[in-house]
């Protein structure tokens, strides 16, 4: 029992769309007497690194982890209309294991899925779900977007699915940011997880580090959708709560369901690489940087050129 966690959070690595820069939130952790946190920036793993390093220089417990674009079919159909929403799901590492399959996923969803955003699918999930956690994620998620469509048995078959994923590692997320569709929502995750016997599992969609950086926030949000900070229909979050933050505020948020604060994982969330996250990065590279590079390096270039880039 390590008391609350931050278990969704957004660095600069989601690009236009986190505004945490990685060393102030580990300094900002530090302070609120945080001694553990993760990094799941959208669909991608570009932070891990840094974050692990500062992280472990703080004397924090690094939580590598990724808010994954799960598309609605399958990774491989890119149909305009049927496949443009692609649904939010957390994924976090364990393990070894599961930041092995982690990469795997990621990469596959640049590789095979790219349609907008890096997506993965259903079936890649199957294979690769070892080591991992899951969270069923924000509003963007699968299960809140049938429920906000009050598409409840749906959700629950969804939830099921999951389950029998992850199995005791799939979890039920719940926010409360202040937005009227997540207290909508609340009750009937709740009753999800009573139904289901998934467990809760409480966080704050953390986006920018203090509660006044809603500013900074928003200046992003203009960048990637080319707009004005005094345009009034800009595409920005409905409220002012997306900083890290205290134990104290979450328990006073979630005072109902104390027992989705705490964090029961028996420590093994907080267990990433008994060795270093720097071993995945290492390259048996010859003395011969001339021969490396024009027998190892460049073939696979040219032959992805020809493949992608065929006139």
């Amino acid at each position: 029992d390590v008391g609350f966690v931050h278990l969704h959070v957004h660095t600069e690595y989601s690009l236009l769309d986190g505004a945490c820069r990685i060393t102030s939130l580990l300094d900002a952790a530090k302070e609120l007497g945080q001694n553990a946190i993760a990094i799941t920036d959208h669909g991608v793993m570009y932070g891990a690194v840094n974050f692990y390093k500062e992280a472990k220089k703080r004397g924090i417990k690094p939580i590598i982890g990724c808010e994954v674009y799960v598309a609605p079919r399958t990774r491989f159909d890119k149909v305009r209309g049927l496949d443009s929403e692609y649904n939010h799901l957390v994924l976090l590492c364990k393990n070894e294991t599961g930041y092995k399959n982690l990469i795997k996923l990621v990469s596959a969803g640049f590789t095979d899925g790219f349609y907008s955003k890096p997506r993965i699918d259903k079936d890649l999930l199957k294979d690769h779900s070892e080591g991992l956690i899951a969270l069923s994620a924000c509003l963007a998620g699968e299960i809140p977007r049938l429920l906000m469509r009050g598409e409840y048995d749906k959700a629950k078959e969804t939830a099921l699915f999951y389950s029998s994923v992850f199995g005791s590692d799939y979890y039920i997320e719940i926010q409360d940011h202040g937005i009227i569709e997540q207290k909508q929502i609340l009750p009937y995750l709740l009753k999800l997880s009573n139904e289901t016997g998934i467990p809760l599992v409480a966080t704050n969609d953390v986006h920018y580090v203090g509660k006044d950086d809603w500013k900074m926030q928003k200046v992003l949000t203009c960048i990637q959708t080319g707009s004005k900070i005094t345009d009034e229909n800009i595409l920005e979050f409905k409220t002012n709560e997306f900083y890290l933050k205290s134990e104290e505020e979450m328990k006073a948020i979630f005072s109902s369901y104390k027992d989705a604060l705490t964090v029961k994982l028996n420590f093994r969330i907080l267990i990433l690489v008994k060795r270093t996250i720097l071993n995945f990065l290492r390259i048996n590279v010859t003395r011969d940087c001339t021969n490396f590079t024009e027998k190892i390096l460049i073939p696979p270039l040219w032959t992805g050129l020809n493949t992608n880039l065929k006139p």
